[in-house]
């Protein structure tokens, strides 16, 4: 009689402990645990970038220096330059500003305050190399920017500074500069 009240205990205390297992496992009774990933500071990329440090120069040379204006073009518009910068426009810049450049790319119809720059127009057209340059590197983000101030719109084109390097930049450059003088 004593080994059967005992194990009526302990199978009492079995089932009291898988009901409450249970109760856990199917999110009958759900606990927030410590997750120390949400304790920590977190970040967007390209969120507040750090600036460059003073006289340091990127692995694959010096772009421009910061506070001296706009670059000059390093790179001749021969060839080379203008079909490697059609390849890299129609992977980065042509769901925006459209195979032709005149800003009605697949994704400008979904932009409906920040519609694409036409890159065929006076208003790219008539800026120096080095300023387009500087473009296609920081992006545009603020609508009283100082590269384009005469703009009638707010652009947020993203930098693409960490997915081109300066060389191809720079063809890129080189290529938007065939797209106007397609145009005349």
């Amino acid at each position: 009689m004593r080994l059967l009240k005992q194990l009526i205990i302990v199978f009492a205390a079995l089932a009291v402990l898988a009901g409450g297992l249970m109760l856990f496992s199917y999110d009958v009774v759900k606990i927030q645990w410590v997750s120390f990933m949400g304790l920590q500071p977190s970040f967007s990329p390209m969120e507040n970038p750090l600036p460059v440090p003073v006289k340091s120069i990127p692995v694959e040379g010096p772009a421009y220096i910061p506070g001296l204006g706009a670059p000059e073009n390093p790179v001749p518009a021969d060839e080379a330059s203008i079909a490697r910068g059609a390849e890299l426009y129609a992977i980065h810049c042509t769901m925006c500003h459209g195979e032709a450049g005149k800003g009605n790319g697949t994704v400008a119809a979904f932009l409906v305050n920040k519609k694409p720059a036409d890159l065929t127009g006076e208003l790219v057209q008539g800026r120096d190399d080095g300023t387009i340059f500087l473009t296609i590197s920081n992006g545009l983000y603020n609508p009283n920017n100082s590269l384009f101030p005469d703009m009638e719109f707010s652009s947020a084109m993203p930098p693409l500074n960490e997915n081109l390097t300066v060389a191809d930049r720079w063809d890129v450059v080189n290529y938007i500069r065939t797209l106007g003088a397609s145009q005349q």
